[in-house]
């Protein structure tokens, strides 16, 4: 969580037109990025040639038509500044360059950390082409046409969303949802949620454990809750949660910005604790538990708003940051399929709206948001 505001280093050398960095090109980075290039050369670093639209990797995991609806090209992003292709290996913050595995570097007058958290299979991006990772998505979608049985592990959103699509696909094969929780979407805090997706899924014909800890089992593809209880099955999926990409900071030698979980420490602005020049966006800070888009995209905002702060300003006269809010309460889409699903509202008084298959299948379902992403990146709808 946010830590207390010490004593900055990385005072900006007057005068210097060093580009901003972004290493990182998922939504907060692209967010980021995008905000900053209207006054400003921005340099992206990602290790990928394209965006990566995570939103629809579940149904591209399940369905070959879906193949390719993921990837966007970045070269429409920036007009005044550039996306380097590769993977950022060290920040010399004494030289302020980011050092890329090519052997290039970046100098930065402002850099931002936004290398995001890593996701199980299938909404993960493998290789660094659109074609490797289409491929991946390829073997997935094989892999569940031909399996009798298919175990989902976990029941938050991703989970439930998942064992939808695969249902959805493969009516004739068996699908077992296994959660740790008592309810489905228990961490979303809405227990009429959780019912609506269960219920959903079981009308499916989707077998729904709860409070079962999976764990591998003595035998190839077979599998074992807490209680001893074992099932088999020929395909698995975890859906158990994320790892934040910071392992390239602890090797580079900065394992003192990060927390036990891996997370970059970030004050109240957003800056890597300690640090005037440098900040931290998205899933890969410890700003909030809620690692979702609209998180990500808001602590973009703000951080674009503070680098401008911080470099339009100086001395006695340094205007003062604006501190982020962490979002514990934001609206979330869970779809089941492209025509039905559960949308989670807040309304005032700590209350939980909860919406169905209609407003679900208008907001995301239908597209994954895909029209909408491709257009921020410069592409037409389609």
């Amino acid at each position: 969580m946010f830590q207390a505001l010490g004593s900055p280093k990385g005072e900006w050398p007057k005068g210097a037109e060093w580009p901003r960095v972004v290493i990182g090109g998922g939504y907060a980075g692209v967010r980021l990025a995008k905000r900053l290039d209207t006054t400003a050369r921005v340099t992206l670093v990602d290790r990928k040639e394209v965006f990566f639209h995570r939103i629809a990797s579940l149904r591209a995991g399940v369905r070959r038509e879906w193949s390719h609806s993921p990837f966007i090209p970045y070269d429409r992003l920036l007009r005044n500044g550039r996306v380097a292709v590769g993977k950022a290996v060290r920040v010399d913050t004494t030289e302020r360059q980011v050092v890329l595995a090519t052997g290039e570097r970046l100098p930065y007058d402002v850099l931002v950390i936004a290398t995001g958290a890593d996701y199980p299979e299938p909404a993960r991006f493998a290789g660094t082409t659109a074609e490797e990772a289409a491929k991946a998505f390829a073997t997935h979608q094989q892999h569940i046409a031909a399996a009798e049985h298919v175990l989902i592990v976990g029941g938050g959103p991703s989970g439930v969303e998942l064992s939808a699509e695969i249902r959805l696909a493969r009516p004739d094969a068996r699908v077992t949802l296994a959660h740790s929780g008592p309810e489905l979407l228990h961490a979303t805090g809405s227990v009429r949620a959780g019912r609506k997706a269960r219920g959903w899924l079981e009308a499916h014909d989707v077998d729904v454990w709860l409070d079962a800890f999976m764990s591998p089992g003595n035998d190839f593809g077979t599998y074992r809750d807490a209680r001893g209880n074992v099932i088999e099955a020929d395909r698995s999926f975890w859906a158990t949660g994320t790892t934040p990409n910071t392992l390239w900071l602890r090797l580079a030698g900065h394992g003192d910005w990060l927390n036990a979980s891996g997370h970059v420490k970030v004050d109240q602005a957003l800056r890597v604790q300690g640090w005037l020049d440098v900040f931290a966006v998205g899933d890969v800070n410890d700003a909030t538990e809620v690692k979702i888009t609209p998180a990500a995209l808001a602590q973009a905002d703000l951080a674009a708003h503070n680098i401008r702060t911080y470099l339009n300003s100086a001395g006695k006269h340094r205007k003062e940051p604006r501190f982020y809010r962490p979002i514990h309460r934001t609206p979330l889409i869970v779809p089941f399929g492209p025509a039905d699903g559960v949308t989670m509202l807040p309304v005032p008084g700590g209350e939980t709206a909860v919406l169905g298959g209609r407003t679900t299948t208008l907001a995301k379902a239908k597209n994954h948001m895909t029209p909408y992403m491709r257009r921020r990146l410069g592409y037409t709808a389609a």
